[in-house]
């Protein structure tokens, strides 16, 4: 694509005026030293054709301004040289009238029609370089790899297809104002004019800007999805409004770049996905491999904690505190563990499912039982209304989000404080809610509580890996629901989450 002139501009339109008119003038003094040799020899109607001939060369190659010069002066040196009397505007008979009028019309006529024809013709050739053009900058863009590419492409094309100055403007990350993408570039913008062509999708143009050295021109780069930014240009040959076949092929190239920058955009996200995806997978290896070896040694050490209990002659108080607290340590670090492996698993998409029709009254209950002394210093309250139907889930894992939610409300609410419990049923969905009276969740990390390893707290010192809700949100989008975390408006947080209602059985009661 490198060219020193315009390959979409006419050819007799790249040589000045004078030097166009220059030559008419030369082509037919030419004919008429040409022709004069000739005189006596041929008829006056051939010398004629030679004229039209003359014409004929002039419009094909200098366009229609020469070839109309070329008819005027063509029958001025037929009348002056060849027509008698010679070397003079005087004519003896009246017929070569009528024959300089056929003349010149058929000049004018002549050069008029192929004019056109020659106008066409390089339409036609201007249309096929600019596909050609565009066909090689799309191939190019195809192959770009970063931003900074498709921008010195897009930029180096412009400047010599259309000897324009532009720059390439995307959205920063907050989506309200426009930045340069690539490279930096020393085009001035107006920013309201780029704002504006960013918002409306269409095509905005200035020429008040123009005469202040702004880029009078702005093209949204639209995509399939959305527009991806917006192409600045400036003429600096020519402040005029461009021609349509300009601004078509301008376009044309806006829609090239947009598909090129949204197509970066996706293989960006699908790299970023992948090296998360390998990152998750790395990560459920190592955790599974490090619950299944250390499964087996803290089992052993919770029995041998249990075991000095059973000595006898009994060991003394000193001794028994010291085994109490290797056993509690042990099985916290166990319960640790165990959560470690169920993540690893659901993760790797290992855990099936064994749903059943059960009360959710009956998971709350054996849930509290099973944490005991856990919330021995905060009273549960349970708010399930009678009415509740039964709801299709495992129960094992169920019992683990109850368990979780618990102890973590447990964990962090002040001594004696209330946990409050309660379940509804919304449209399709049962829904249930853990509130605690304790300092609430972080609102500026309130989205990332449900990833593995993150507290709420991270400066507490209470014992935590930061997994329990990790865990509770694998499992309750396994059965089809969702999780959320939040704070009360009298303080204490809010976790809530929804099982689908389905369509639960008729059970008949029992008659007495």
């Amino acid at each position: 694509m490198e060219s020193s002139v315009n390959p979409l501009r006419p050819r007799h339109k790249q040589l000045p005026a004078m030097h166009r008119f220059g030559l008419t003038v030369l082509a037919c003094i030419g004919t008429t030293l040409v022709a004069t040799p000739m005189l006596g020899h041929l008829d006056l109607v051939n010398i004629v054709m030679l004229f039209l001939l003359t014409v004929l060369i002039v419009a094909v190659n200098l366009g229609r301004g020469a070839a109309i010069l070329a008819s005027i002066l063509s029958v001025l040196l037929f009348d002056v040289f060849f027509v008698t009397p010679r070397f003079s505007l005087a004519v003896s008979d009246l017929q070569y009238l009528v024959t300089f009028a056929v003349m010149l019309v058929t000049g004018l006529t002549t050069a008029h029609f192929t004019s056109v024809l020659r106008m066409k013709a390089e339409e036609a050739e201007q249309r096929e370089q600019r596909t050609e053009a565009l066909y090689q900058l799309a191939r190019q863009l195809a192959g770009t790899l970063t931003i900074d590419q498709v921008v010195e492409t897009s930029v180096d094309f412009i400047k010599q297809q259309l000897l324009a100055e532009s720059t390439v403007l995307v959205p920063d990350p907050t989506g309200k104002a426009l930045v340069n993408a690539g490279r930096a570039n020393a085009l001035p913008i107006e920013p309201h004019l780029a704002i504006v062509a960013l918002e409306s999708g269409s095509l905005v143009r200035s020429d008040e800007v123009s005469g202040m050295g702004y880029a009078p021109l702005y093209l949204p780069l639209r995509a399939s999805l959305r527009i991806r930014g917006v192409l600045a240009v400036r003429f600096a040959d020519n402040p005029q409004e461009p021609m349509p076949e300009t601004v078509s092929l301008l376009e044309a190239l806006a829609s090239l770049v947009a598909v090129a920058l949204e197509r970066l955009h996706y293989v960006e996200i699908a790299q970023a996905t992948e090296v998360k995806m390998l990152t998750e997978r790395l990560r459920s290896s190592i955790l599974s491999a490090l619950s299944h070896d250390l499964r087996t040694p803290l089992t052993a050490m919770v029995g041998l904690a249990d075991s000095l209990f059973l000595i006898k002659p009994a060991l003394p108080p000193a001794a028994l505190e010291t085994a109490q607290a290797l056993h509690e340590q042990s099985a916290r670090l166990a319960g640790l563990v165990g959560n470690l492996l169920d993540m690893a698993r659901l993760n790797a998409g290992q855990v099936t499912l064994r749903r059943e029709w059960q009360s959710i009254e009956e998971v709350v209950g054996s849930s509290i039982k099973l944490l005991g002394s856990a919330l021995a210093d905060h009273p549960v309250k349970v708010d399930l209304p009678a009415d509740l139907p039964l709801v299709e889930f495992d129960a094992v894992l169920v019992e683990r989000v109850f368990c979780n939610l618990l102890e973590n409300a447990a964990k962090y609410a002040p001594t004696n404080t209330p946990i409050q419990l309660s379940a509804r049923l919304i449209d399709h969905f049962i829904e249930v809610s853990v509130e605690d009276c304790g300092p609430g969740f972080p609102e500026h990390r309130r989205d990332e509580l449900f990833n593995m390893f993150v507290r709420g707290h991270s400066a507490s010192g209470k014992p935590g890996a930061g997994l329990g809700l990790a865990i509770c949100k694998a499992i309750v989008e396994a059965h089809g629901g969702q999780i959320r975390a939040g704070n009360r408006t009298e303080g204490g947080a809010n976790v809530s989450f929804t099982l689908p209602a389905g369509n639960p059985p008729i059970v008949e009661e029992e008659r007495l």
